[in-house]
């Protein structure tokens, strides 16, 4: 991203925006030095863990992503059954209960992606190296064994610990040409011989995972994220990302893979820290956004009636589809952490329609996955759980609260770096759509280009989430990340 003046602007503000929000952006002195006397895991030959370093695992991420949590493989069985192995990073390996790099990971409990700086988890010498899942390098991880049948159910799975190999680290753009016919194998998959093949069945597997998912009610909504762009450390342009084939093929998985944790949790007698989204309590307004569209929704929350309508818009008006999805997004309202005890009835997760739902596919990154892997080597192990109801009904609330801080430190960045391309547009007019209404104010997000979120100061009454807005820009204020609009041209 280079050194010029607006990077150095927004470090400075990312490092502050995290102070002020409870989170630490420095690790503390003794996690350093913990970092630096660590060494990988040894492969000491314990028969309980497996060796598959031979399998052809590869990675899927972002082009720009060091901190490797997960790998994949697959193989065909008979019945038309697909069998999906992923690889999760093990880190708690390295990483002990009451050590100084715990402690910070407990403090934050997620790393932070910023447009000027990541603020990680844990120390780079861990997340991007000695616990990373790195190409070509022998890792340790727990993998998660599921069968796919012909319908896309799981017909079998399980947990073990298992030495791996990363075969080959791809990136979720070219991948996605790659498979649309829109683009050329990549380089590293042409590399090694059989993960193109490796990576189409990937593909198949994930499709019938998502088939079966939609037909429970599952929504399949058009997600999107501008990220700043910057050419010799100025902020040039906001590059909106959107959901493709490579990264519907690892959310596939990675839920496949969250549910089965869950449930073998369950199973054992361990109780488990799950991810939920509960029903949404703004279920008519929902209800009167699709009547405003044509559409009619039941009074009572229905997540497969939902999906349906909003494939039925996706096929009507494909253009507007993003935008229609944004709203419902946030009148779901936010994920959180609960604890569900052994044989409990979990609320599960609405968006997803699954009732079983953990975090444990990126223990580089998230705390709760630490958790869940810490639980589930204690099955491995034979022991009892290695924290009690009451702890982790603390850890549920502590995390959902720093993940919520995490999401507005990078938030706030990121409307700092778009205040500063917005600056010398005082004056013009945008299409918008009302994102948030609240007693603390009305929000809007632009569309079109460029793309970005900001507070309409004047000409909210009556207005609510979802509702078009022509709005004008009258500031920025780009050290709080203020934008703000007022309705009309």
């Amino acid at each position: 991203m280079g050194s010029g003046p607006h990077h150095h602007d927004l470090q400075a503000i990312a490092h502050r925006v995290m102070l002020e929000r409870g989170l630490e952006p420095d690790f503390p002195p003794a996690a350093t030095a913990e970092a630096e006397r660590m060494e990988a895991e040894p492969h000491d030959g314990d028969a309980a863990v497996r060796d598959l370093r031979d399998l052809l695992w590869s990675s899927i991420d972002n082009d720009d992503s060091r901190d490797l949590d997960q790998l994949e493989v697959t193989e065909a069985l008979a019945a038309d059954a697909i069998r999906i192995r992923v690889a999760i990073a093990d880190v708690d390996a390295l990483v002990q209960p009451g050590s100084a790099i715990d402690g910070h990971a407990h403090t934050n409990t997620t790393s932070v992606y910023t447009a000027a700086r990541t603020f990680p988890m844990l120390p780079e010498r861990l997340s991007t190296g000695l616990t990373s899942l790195n190409d070509g390098e022998d890792r340790l991880a727990i993998v998660i064994d599921m069968t796919v049948a012909a319908d896309g159910s799981i017909a079998a799975s399980d947990l073990y610990r298992a030495w791996v190999r990363n075969r080959a680290k791809l990136a979720y753009d070219a991948v996605a040409a790659w498979l649309d016919g829109a683009g050329p194998m990549p380089p590293r998959m042409a590399e090694v011989a059989g993960v193109d093949e490796q990576v189409r069945q990937q593909d198949q597997a994930a499709s019938r995972l998502r088939k079966l998912r939609h037909e429970h009610g599952a929504l399949d909504l058009e997600t999107s994220e501008a990220r700043p762009v910057f050419v010799d450390g100025m902020v040039t342009d906001l590059k909106e990302e959107r959901k493709n084939r490579a990264k519907e093929l690892i959310e596939d998985f990675m839920i496949a893979a969250n549910g089965v944790t869950a449930r073998y949790l369950d199973a054992h007698g361990l109780p488990s820290l799950r991810r939920v989204v509960r029903t949404p309590k703004r279920w008519p307004r929902i209800v009167e956004l699709a009547a405003g569209l044509g559409g009619r929704l039941p009074a009572e929350p229905d997540a497969r009636a939902l999906n349906e309508f909003l494939e039925r818009r996706r096929q009507a008006d494909p253009e507007s589809f993003p935008e229609l999805s944004l709203s419902v997004i946030k009148l779901l309202g936010p994920g959180e952490y609960a604890v569900d005890p052994p044989g409990g009835d979990p609320p599960g997760h609405f968006g997803l329609a699954v009732k079983d739902y953990t975090h444990a596919t990126a223990p580089n990154r998230r705390y709760p996955d630490l958790i869940t892997h810490r639980l589930v080597k204690a099955v491995f192990a034979g022991r009892p759980a290695p924290y009690s109801m009451a702890e982790l009904e603390e850890l549920a609330r502590h995390c959902t609260e720093q993940e919520d801080a995490a999401n507005k430190v990078e938030r706030q960045v990121r409307k700092s770096a778009a205040a500063l391309l917005l600056e010398n547009r005082i004056g013009e007019s945008f299409d918008s759509v009302v994102t948030g209404v609240s007693e603390k104010g009305t929000w809007v997000r632009t569309f079109g280009r460029p793309v970005v979120e900001g507070r309409l100061e004047r000409g909210a009454a009556g207005l609510d989430v979802g509702d078009r807005v022509r709005v004008r820009l009258v500031s920025t204020n780009v050290e709080r990340g203020f934008i703000d609009f007022a309705r009309g041209n």
